[in-house]
């Protein structure tokens, strides 16, 4: 008999808030984090505006001398996994070490750092580059900082799959938990990309939003005037507990996991395969290991980009694999506040749909202003609705065809 797995705390990092709570409330408050870039002078770029975080105090998390040794996708990283510790209210201390794991998605990692240190490069030769410049850089430093503070000796990788890299990151730990080679894992995702490098390099693409004038308006998933996805930047992370574990330790629980689906298109290296093809057969997968009917999901955490193709496919995708059932579902894309927080982004809305589950809110899909024949399902648009969710999909899709898609359903002990 397979084992259960369930969410026992979770860390969040957004434009929104630095925190869960305070970002779970701007979501229902329908607030945008979106604003002009502040982190270098983006007057130059056709795209000016990106969802930063805003005080974020990372000597909360980490000492002052580490600090100037880890990127601040690390930073992002290590603060939301020391959250979401706090939440779970483990002592890591009395858990079997060699039981507990970390997983951590990123789709670029240290960017910034890579940027600066190319600067210095460039400018005075191989002597001016740091000697932390490889270790602040590699996508997975943050899993090994994270399994370090803890002294997690279990599973410790990191998942990079772009834009799914965190759905991908949980899922493992899903699995891993699942099949008895963890007891606990830590998982999630972080995302520092607000850089001029990365900036232009999407810009290059036009495959970001140039509204410029009114970036709160900016990120408008299923509306027929979306131009792009609006950059974000944080972390989102959560301790995934075998059932029984949990159990013994008096836990409480947010929501169980239940499934994950992967898929790749094997199509094109930005677009997604027409009709959402690749996204159809990962959300299928889901809903099939997850073992309940179709008509058991209430809610799709969209991928929702707010990109002419994405929501157009997600939308076929969704009608594919739901038929009928389709117009019954609520298909919210947090996005739309947030901004998209590439591979982080998987992470970060795992925690908010777990939220959904807990709380029995929808927060809802902001700035759906014209419809869009194409993308005609319940977006629920801009104002948070309250409903029971007994079971939900979130959705990750990344460049080069990666799919992943996570199930989870409302706790029932027993069930």
């Amino acid at each position: 008999m397979a084992r259960r797995v369930v969410v026992t705390g979770m860390g969040l990092l957004t434009a929104l808030g630095n925190d869960l709570k305070s970002t779970w409330q701007g979501l229902l408050q329908g607030r945008s984090g979106v604003r002009r870039i502040t982190r270098f002078d983006p007057s130059d770029f056709p795209t000016q505006i990106a969802a930063e975080l805003d005080g974020f105090e990372v000597e909360k998390y980490i000492d002052k001398k580490e600090i100037r040794r880890q990127d601040p996708f690390t930073h992002y990283a290590v603060a939301t996994s020391v959250m979401a510790v706090e939440d779970s209210g483990m002592d890591m201390s009395s858990v079997n070490a060699d039981r507990v794991g970390v997983i951590i998605g990123s789709g670029i990692g240290g960017i910034g750092t890579h940027e600066i240190q190319t600067a210095r490069f460039v400018e005075g030769g191989p002597g001016r580059i740091s000697p932390f410049y490889i270790p602040m850089m590699i996508p997975d430093i943050a899993s090994g900082i994270v399994s370090m503070r803890y002294g997690a000796k279990g599973p410790n990788y990191c998942t990079v799959s772009a834009c799914a890299s965190s759905a991908h990151a949980i899922g493992d730990a899903f699995r891993l938990i699942k099949h008895g080679d963890a007891e606990v894992m830590i998982a999630g995702g972080s995302e520092a990309a607000v850089t001029p490098m990365s900036v232009g390099g999407f810009a290059a693409m036009k495959a970001m939003s140039t509204r410029n004038d009114e970036p709160q308006r900016a990120s408008r998933p299923f509306d027929a005037e979306r131009d792009g996805f609006v950059l974000g930047e944080g972390a989102g992370m959560v301790i995934l507990e075998e059932l029984d574990h949990a159990r013994d330790r008096g836990a409480k629980i947010y929501a169980e996991v239940v499934g994950i689906g992967m898929s790749g298109d094997a199509y094109h290296i930005t677009q997604p395969a027409p009709g959402g093809d690749g996204a159809a057969r990962a959300m299928r997968r889901a809903v099939e290991e997850s073992g309940l009917a179709l008509e058991d999901f209430d809610y799709v955490n969209a991928h929702g980009t707010s990109t002419p193709f994405n929501d157009k496919f997600e939308t076929q995708a969704i009608k594919t694999i739901f038929g009928d059932h389709a117009e019954n579902l609520m298909v919210a894309s947090t996005k739309s506040m947030t901004g998209h927080l590439l591979g982080g982004a998987g992470g970060v809305e795992f925690v908010i749909t777990s939220m959904i589950i807990t709380e029995g809110i929808v927060p809802p899909t902001t700035n759906y202003e014209n419809p869009d024949p194409d993308c005609d399902l319940d977006c629920v648009p801009n104002e948070a609705r309250a409903a029971t969710v007994r079971a939900a999909l979130t959705n990750s899709f990344g460049f080069g065809g990666h799919n992943a898609v996570l199930a989870l359903r409302r706790f029932e002990d027993g069930s």
